[in-house]
């Protein structure tokens, strides 16, 4: 009668334990990890993390820049961030085409020419903020944004030059950087406007 009891418990209670450890496969999977940086800005609001279709990753990225706008006017740098995804570079360069991905974007300047890892996939970032400039002057928050690969080249975006580069992030967990959210303030009229003031990046396997 005990061994009756006990068999069905033991059955149900795998059963449990099997079920967590698949849904922490599928979660603990795809989306390995995040990677941030310490010196973004604080304003505005983050947009929706967006990324790469399944089995591709980030290769390749554009700016979204203002140019620097005179000494009475406005200026808000770095605007917004594009990810180009296709799979992993070789020697033959992009196989099967890319697509582009974007989070919040800001309201001014033009995009870049994308910029491409010679091979393999973005894994690291750096990023170049201006820090509060009080109440009286113009702040810009992020200007502009370096890219390891996985190679270890380093790409530098065609961002303006305020500010100064904080440290590097972690490198991606697996095998790259395959989605963005960024951190962008939407216009504020006659206010001092500051556009991107933060990016992180997810990893995937």
């Amino acid at each position: 009668m005990y061994f009756l009891l006990v068999l069905p418990l033991l059955m149900l209670s795998y059963g449990e334990c099997a079920s967590v450890n698949d849904t922490q496969s599928r979660l603990i999977g795809p989306f390995p990890s995040s990677i941030s940086v310490y010196n973004g800005q604080i304003w505005g609001t983050w947009g929706i993390t967006e990324r790469c279709p399944t089995g591709t990753y980030a290769t390749g990225f554009s700016l979204r820049v203002e140019s620097y706008q005179g000494i009475w006017s406005d200026d808000t740098a770095l605007n917004a961030i594009a990810l180009h995804c296709s799979r992993p570079i070789g020697s033959s360069g992009i196989v099967g085409g890319y697509t582009t991905i974007r989070s919040a974007v800001g309201s001014w300047g033009s995009w870049s020419q994308p910029f491409w890892c010679p091979r393999g996939v973005l894994k690291a970032f750096q990023l170049r903020v201006e820090s509060y400039q009080g109440l009286t002057r113009d702040d810009t928050a992020a200007n502009n944004i370096r890219f390891q690969c996985s190679t270890g080249y380093v790409l530098e975006g065609n961002g303006m030059s305020w500010g100064s580069w904080g440290s590097w992030s972690s490198l991606c967990g697996g095998t790259g950087i395959c989605g963005i959210q960024t951190k962008v303030e939407s216009p504020r009229g006659p206010g001092d406007d500051t556009s991107l003031n933060d990016v992180r990046f997810d990893c995937c396997y």
